[in-house]
């Protein structure tokens, strides 16, 4: 395919991955990289951490410039593709002619609003790029009170920025925190130490309602109600797949790729906005090495077709919160209770779980570990007795 075209849509971590792999391979044909933000990509993560606290800038969370030559169009939209002319349309009126695209448009958060849990008109903030990070930010200066909706890793991080910035902080959820992904154990651990920093958990099984046309305020099934004068909602994010509307690639409100990451002949996908066939069907995984995996997978299929290594996911994310950094590998969520594989509250943790296939879930928790010997651990249950881990 030396002379062919091969056009990659969302300048994110994937689609980035994607031009640096094809070129790091040989690929010599033309390669353009669409992205609708104004900027180079950046390292995500790295929003609610360091960039929302002011330890970072966006030039130090900037991903590494590309090292290869290809057309970047930078802060304009793809809005839809012309089959019959195996175009692009672009939201400036240009067309990209392709004979390979590769679909990297990411996701965007989603709000209570899409989840009809909200009041008409009621006020609602989000967190998912650079301009929400800089907004929030721009906010703590005031210390405001803050309701955050959504008790997972994104909701609890902010907590745990916003506490630090000296708000009045309340989380509510249907649960306690990350309980439904990292089960009682680790719950409790982000819990408590959430609790000694003064924030304030509530939850409700019966669910979460967003009330309100002026101060905004939170409301439990239960009738607790909490207002703040900043609600930010980090309940989950919705795949960017409005452009591909009429294009017949949207399964279920998905795309869906196989496991080299192709969607339909020429056509391929990776990062936040691919959906992965697993034991529960096709689900996505938006964490960064899966978009780094996904990445390199589309890049090698794009060169080798079924020749090309199939994509064996392998999650991993980590979170810093409340003192705690953790770092998690496996299947999610886990079951039960963990092993100690090494280590102590005082000095750092290792933990695993069955995941019910022959390996295990392990998770680090304050302990400095490498990737590769933590994905090890998934591989083999220890024998360890369990034991519960409390702060």
């Amino acid at each position: 395919m030396a002379r062919e075209r091969v056009v990659v849509v969302g300048a994110s971590l994937a689609g980035v991955t994607v031009v640096d792999e094809l070129r790091r391979r040989g690929f010599g044909g033309e390669l353009t990289l669409v992205g609708d933000e104004p900027h180079s990509a950046y390292n995500r993560p790295a929003l609610s951490k360091g960039f929302l606290s002011g330890a970072d800038t966006l030039e130090s969370i900037a991903l590494p410039a590309l090292s290869c030559e290809v057309d970047q169009r930078v802060g304009v939209a793809a809005t839809g593709i012309d089959g019959d002319r195996r175009e692009i349309v672009l939201a400036d009126g240009d067309r990209l002619p392709f004979d390979h695209l590769v679909i990297t448009t990411g996701a965007r958060a989603r709000t209570m609003a899409d989840l009809g849990a909200a009041d008409p008109g009621v006020r609602e903030s989000t967190f998912r790029d650079v301009s929400d990070a800089r907004t929030l930010r721009d906010r703590l200066v005031d210390r405001p009170r803050v309701v955050i909706v959504g008790a997972g890793i994104l909701g609890m991080e902010l907590a745990s920025t916003c506490a630090a910035a000296g708000s009045a902080v309340t989380v509510v959820d249907r649960q306690r925190p990350l309980r439904a992904q990292l089960g009682r154990s680790l719950s409790d651990l982000v819990a408590d130490a959430a609790i000694a920093r003064g924030v304030t958990l509530a939850h409700h099984p019966a669910g979460v309602r967003l009330r309100g046309s002026g101060t905004p305020a939170v409301e439990l099934a239960d009738g607790r109600r909490f207002e703040g004068d900043l609600v930010i909602s980090a309940v989950g994010c919705r795949p960017n797949l409005e452009w591909l509307g009429g294009t017949g690639l949207i399964a279920d409100g998905d795309v869906r790729i196989d496991d080299r990451c192709r969607v339909a002949p020429g056509i391929l996908a990776a990062g936040d906005v691919a959906a992965f066939r697993g034991d529960h069907g096709h689900r996505r995984t938006p964490w960064w090495t899966s978009a780094l995996d996904q990445a390199h997978t589309a890049a090698a299929t794009l060169l080798g077709g079924d020749d090309a290594a199939p994509l064996v996911p392998s999650p991993y994310f980590w979170t810093q919160q409340f003192g705690i950094t953790l770092r998690v590998c496996g299947a999610l969520p886990v079951r039960g209770r963990p092993t100690v594989v090494a280590g102590s509250p005082a000095e750092g943790l290792l933990l695993t779980w069955p995941d019910g296939r022959g390996g295990a879930t392990a998770a680090a928790v304050n302990r400095r570990i490498p990737i590769s010997r933590l994905r090890a651990l998934t591989r083999a249950t220890p024998s360890d007795t369990p034991m519960e881990v409390r702060r």
